[in-house]
């Protein structure tokens, strides 16, 4: 956990070169010199402890303010001044190494501080949440992944694996239909999107990371719920499920959180729903699903985007699924496709040469599903994270353990538990 005035300065990210370490050192300590030329009155209001004693502000610390919040701005810091009190030049953002360094010294920050850092002024807000930052992120392929889960219906929780923290969501609004019926959800760009139903049509609720705000999304041009799923950086392909008449659809969208918009791709080969997706090698795969109520399908299907193609893979998802279980389990880590099998309770890799699966060991222990519904399986960065934990009345344990895929066997850590729903309803890793 990081102590006193450092949230400037990432300890979450590998670091980068030296020059932009110094970069990053030279912004904390303006920020630190611009408060020092502040007088005392200013900066504390004078609190009177015992006598002549005085408490003076500080700076928020990455845990006031994780997610950027709705604020006020002090008078003093919102009439257009930049971060050191004397400037007025608000398009520099720290006046003397000017707009562009001071930019590519919050790019090598890592994303927790970014709350606190957009509390400085409102030059730093307004950069903060136009999104700036993570589109220039992502060009320069800076990710840090963070862990959206629900365990309890319209509650969304976050976990920070780089600084160990908890965060909760605004509660979704309420909806009735959409409470009682099947979502899915996914992340992609800045955004977390939730897709479920409103009486006889589907509807989709949007969490903005830039605003810690929900509002409605954008529908897909066919809108649809038990699809298949990935994104990759700004962009998600969504394929198959069923339409609000239960017809179970062939056809794929692909969505681009920078422009808002759906567009809509060849169809697959094999209508299908309940299937699981994945970007693996920059191609999109379809795993597993149902072809009917009764027909569980083991061949999987690749959707090359440069050629705008689709290729059957048969047999790629013998055994991971079946018909009254959840979609596949799986995930990628490093182009290399991991499933985990709710049956046996082991963890298995893709043999991409011999299309068949490999058991490398066991899932954590406590690992509870229900035919593999409750239990979530993801890959945050080069981790496998598996989300689950025990059943207790009247409540439970949700626990996070990790693993970094390696020769040999799993050895699963526990990053993280709390009390809470043990039962995991949606689950999406945000990388940005």
């Amino acid at each position: 956990m990081l102590e006193g005035q450092s949230c400037l300065i990432s300890r979450a990210l590998p670091s980068s070169c030296e020059q932009e370490s110094k970069w990053a050192y030279m912004t904390y300590r303006l920020l630190e010199t611009s408060k020092g030329k502040r007088s005392l009155s200013e900066e504390s209001g004078e609190v009177p402890q015992g006598g002549d004693s005085v408490k003076r502000r500080r700076l928020p610390e990455v845990s006031d303010c994780l997610i950027i919040e709705e604020m006020e701005l002090p008078a003093d810091e919102s009439n257009h001044q930049g971060v050191a009190g004397e400037y007025s030049d608000t398009n520099s953002l720290i006046h003397p190494i000017g707009r562009d360094i001071s930019i590519n010294c919050l790019l090598h920050c890592s994303r927790s501080d970014y709350g606190a850092i957009a509390s400085l002024n409102q030059s730093f807000r307004s950069l903060i949440r136009s999104g700036e930052l993570y589109k220039l992120r992502r060009q320069n392929k800076i990710t840090e992944h963070w862990i959206y889960f629900s365990c309890n219906v319209l509650e969304w929780e976050a976990y920070d694996p780089y600084r160990r923290r908890w965060m909760t969501l605004p509660r979704m609004p309420h909806n009735e239909c959409f409470m009682c019926s099947d979502k899915e959800s996914l992340a992609v760009g800045t955004e977390l999107l939730v897709f479920g139903k409103e009486v006889t049509s589907h509807i989709v609720l949007k969490y903005s990371m830039l605003t810690n705000s929900w509002s409605h999304g954008v529908e897909m041009n066919s809108p649809r719920c038990l699809f298949g799923s990935a994104s990759l950086r700004e962009k998600a392909i969504v394929a198959g499920g069923t339409d609000a008449q239960g017809t179970i659809l062939s056809s794929a969208e692909l969505y681009n959180s920078e422009t808002q918009t759906w567009m809509t791709l060849p169809s697959m080969n094999r209508p299908r729903k309940m299937c699981s997706g994945v970007f693996m090698n920059n191609k999109f795969y379809v795993i597993g699903g149902m072809a009917s109520n009764a027909e569980v399908l083991t061949c999987g299907e690749e959707y090359d985007l440069d050629k705008g193609v689709w290729r059957i893979i048969p047999n790629m998802s013998s055994g991971l699924n079946g018909a009254a279980g959840a979609p596949p389990l799986v995930a990628v880590v490093n182009d290399e496709l991991y499933a985990a099998d709710y049956a046996a309770k082991e963890v298995r890799k893709y043999d991409k040469e011999n299309n068949s699966w490999v058991t490398l060991g066991s899932l954590p222990e406590r690992s509870m599903s229900m035919n593999g519904w409750g239990l979530a399986f993801r890959a945050c960065g080069e981790q496998l994270i598996v989300i689950g934990g025990p059943r207790a009345m009247g409540g439970g344990m949700i626990e996070l353990n990790s693993w970094i895929p390696r020769d040999g066997p799993p050895e699963w850590n526990l990053i993280a538990s709390k009390h809470s729903g043990s039962f995991v309803y949606n689950c999406a890793v945000m990388g940005c």
